[in-house]
């Protein structure tokens, strides 16, 4: 199945389900999780691969975590940030993503309610974070 079919795929599901979702677990297990695996072709189930509520502290702040860590080669490549469906992704979403920028090596992050998906990369640094002019809507 191509890209764009597996992306078509989901967001059908997306559409069928979003209705009866009613927390942020829930939109991670019947929408987010789909994504990381069947879109992205990583392992939800391999620990090497893809960590949840993986540990984020920024300075003072103790207990702060990341929804997922997407793993390759021991290196992170890529952190997402879920909130639950039909939630606006606003700016406040998108600070505590950056927060967490800085404690990893990913160059990309992911800010997601399940149904849109932002995307931000510091690939053009040395500005780092920046927002991907394009975004997700399933």
């Amino acid at each position: 199945m191509e890209f764009f079919e597996k992306l078509t795929s989901l967001a059908a599901e997306v559409r069928l389900q979003g209705a009866a979702i009613q927390t942020e677990e829930a939109t991670k297990n019947a929408f987010v999780m789909p994504f990381i695996n069947t879109v992205l072709g990583y392992d939800v189930f391999d620990p090497h691969e893809v960590t949840p509520e993986f540990v984020c502290d920024v300075g003072t702040k103790k207990g702060e975590k990341i929804d997922y860590e997407i793993m390759k080669d021991g290196e992170v490549q890529i952190r997402i940030e879920c909130k639950k469906i039909g939630e606006s992704l606003n700016l406040n979403h998108a600070s505590q993503l950056f927060r967490y920028f800085h404690v990893t090596s990913a160059r990309i992050s992911i800010l997601t309610n399940g149904q849109v998906y932002k995307f931000f990369t510091d690939l053009d640094a040395p500005f780092p974070f920046r927002y991907w002019r394009r975004r997700l809507k399933l």
